[in-house]
């Protein structure tokens, strides 16, 4: 996850001086700070719309469009964070015959594959990408969806458009890799491994993700109905379109504060709140709370 990422961001620091990257407003809190220790460039293309919590596709557009060739943006995959909100496939496409069109290059943070809708379907937004030959990075993480945190393992994958360009490629990267930290640790991977190359343990890995996505699925249904039920004004039907982990929640700076001082409920600033940390025992505490802190 955060190795893989800081291994492109060194690639693109020695390899492309010159570029910039590109980031989403508003992007996971640690992307600026990854890039900018590597001394790459940064700059934000729109991404969230708060009006209607959803993506602003044609401010994305509109800002993707300015981006030269030789830069590089930076896209999540699926279950955007902080926001929850992603692109549909039919996006996905265009801003792929953009890239392809202006001659920037993509780099795609996979950090929740198996969160949005499957671990196929989540990679589906990659495919408009590869079909068309684009060269472009991915950066997949191990924490959430192997639960593999404090192992901090994932992968740094290149695609180049032909066998000679990624031969070179992955020697530069295996350069920097041991500028950075020379081996990776390998227990997590070697625990990825196994169970990626059983059968029956895959199997058994698939169905307990299956259930963790499904699982929040649900605290995003009941909070909202939870929240309808209690006679809210405020519709928070959007709760249940976003994805993953995080969600905006709408919620101001001022019913946040409310609610860490009168509930000890804790939510991030601008209003994320993890999804992943409503459960059945808390949630109708949860939803008091917030039915409240919306009559300020």
């Amino acid at each position: 996850g955060t190795g893989a990422l800081r291994v492109g961001a060194d690639f693109l620091a020695t390899h492309f001086s010159e570029s910039s990257i590109w980031v989403s407003s508003p992007t996971w809190a640690n992307h600026k700070g990854i890039f900018g220790a590597a001394g790459v460039s940064i700059k934000d293309y729109a991404y969230y719309n708060p009006a209607n919590h959803g993506v602003d596709f044609e401010g994305m557009l509109a800002d993707l469009k300015t981006v030269p060739a030789g830069d590089v943006v930076l896209m999540h995959v699926c279950c955007h964070n902080p926001t929850g909100v992603d692109l549909n496939i039919e996006q996905w496409t265009e801003i792929a015959e953009l890239a392809q069109a202006q001659g920037w290059t993509p780099f795609f943070d996979f950090a929740y594959q198996g969160f949005g809708s499957s671990v196929e379907e989540d990679r589906a937004a990659l495919e408009p990408f590869v079909n068309r030959g684009i060269e472009l990075f991915i950066a997949s993480s191990f924490s959430k969806n192997f639960g593999l945190y404090n192992e901090r393992c994932g992968s740094l994958t290149v695609v180049s458009k032909d066998a000679e360009t990624a031969g070179r490629v992955n020697s530069q990267v295996l350069k920097t890799v041991r500028t950075n930290y020379s081996n990776p640790s390998n227990h997590g991977g070697a625990i990825v491994s196994t169970i990626l190359n059983d059968g029956e343990l895959t199997k058994v890995w698939r169905s307990e993700l299956d259930g963790m996505r499904d699982r929040i699925k649900q605290m995003r249904s009941s909070f909202v109905s939870e929240l309808a039920a209690r006679n809210s004004d405020v519709d928070f039907s959007y709760i249940q379109e976003q994805r993953g982990m995080f969600s905006f929640s709408g919620l101001s700076a001022e019913q946040v504060a409310f609610l860490r001082d009168e509930y000890s409920i804790y939510i991030v600033g601008g209003g994320r709140i993890n999804v992943a940390g409503i459960m059945p025992s808390n949630i109708t505490y949860l939803c008091d709370a917030v039915a409240k802190s919306l009559s300020l």
